[in-house]
């Protein structure tokens, strides 16, 4: 396993993350701790989660299940533990967003659900815009002062948000984001433009997810059918060319297309690492094989070729 730091804290994670999304509503529970077990035995030590995975009617369900495997296997100091706040968790008006009144409802119950007491990455799934900045910075400094969380992340920001809560919590002297969690993968580089740029700039470390862009990369099952289909839309066919090109790189390289991908993001200036979020055992031992997976600069140069990414960061992207 290969290991990094926390964006710009002294926590060591590792650069597999492990998506846990999937437990409950299509992974059973038993699985779900075989998946917990072997991950952490292969030096997966950084886990996300949600408080709102688990489906719609069950929100919730799998921090349950995750606070139940903690409580059974007593490793939790060997994980880096991260969870979100922000989506709807009740009927009522404030059981969801990021007010200081729902944040200190929705980490009590995380904390609850998780069955420990301190939450090592307390992440805001979505901006909220009714939210103050100052009022989110406060509630967040008195988790940290309570103990019951360590660190501050952010995921689905722009970058102009990454900009206005790290400025924000410098005034307030915290030490404010250390992490952003973004959609990125090979067909999908919009972040290159201004979250990678800002990330960097205030020393975050950004956590990709849909590193297989929904399975599109994950190239073809046994039987020759691709395993998700490409999308429709009047770009459906180019999108299949630009799909049978990247399979055609791998074959060449005898590389499988779900390492390939995840290997590519590993060498992503900026990336901390991508969430895998394995429904089976099967599916969580190839994708621990992308940390070997070495991508020279050729290679590289060739999936710029494939998928071109927005043309550098903003502005000099769309600029002259």
């Amino acid at each position: 396993m290969q290991y990094t730091q926390l964006g710009r804290t002294g926590a060591t994670v590792s650069r597999l993350v492990l998506g846990t999304m999937n437990f409950g509503p299509h992974t059973a529970e038993e699985d779900a701790f075989a998946i917990m077990d072997r991950a952490l035995d292969a030096g997966v030590t950084f886990f996300d989660t949600a408080n709102g995975y688990g489906g719609t009617d069950r929100r919730g369900w799998t921090e349950e299940i995750i606070g139940r495997w903690l409580a059974s296997r007593g490793r939790r100091e060997e994980i880096v533990l991260a969870t979100k706040v922000f989506g709807e968790m009740g009927p009522g008006k404030n059981d969801r967003g990021l007010s200081a009144l729902n944040i200190r409802r929705a980490v009590d119950a995380s904390l609850r659900r998780l069955q420990t007491d301190h939450i090592d990455l307390y992440q805001m799934h979505h901006v909220d815009r009714s939210a103050p900045w100052e009022e989110i910075w406060q509630a967040m400094d008195l988790l940290v002062a309570q103990g019951k969380i360590s660190y501050v992340g952010s995921s689905n920001f722009a970058g102009w948000h990454l900009a206005q809560a790290s400025e924000t919590a410098r005034a307030r002297h915290s030490l404010g984001l250390v992490s952003e969690q973004s959609l990125y993968n090979l067909l999908t580089r919009d972040i290159e433009l201004e979250v990678l740029p800002a990330a960097e700039h205030y020393g975050m470390g950004v956590i990709a997810w849909s590193p297989l862009a929904g399975g599109n990369l994950g190239g073809r099952s046994s039987t020759g059918v691709r395993r998700r289909n490409s999308g429709g839309g009047s770009g459906s066919d180019a999108r299949s060319a630009q799909l049978d090109r990247w399979e055609a790189f791998c074959a060449e390289r005898a590389l499988a297309p779900g390492q390939a991908a995840l290997a590519w993001l590993l060498h992503r200036p900026g990336v901390l690492g991508p969430i895998i979020g394995p429904r089976t055992i099967d599916q969580l031992d190839s994708a621990i094989g992308a940390v070997d997976v070495a991508l020279s600069e050729d290679d590289l140069a060739a999936l710029d070729e494939i998928f071109p990414g927005p043309g550098g960061p903003a502005p000099e992207a769309y600029a002259w």
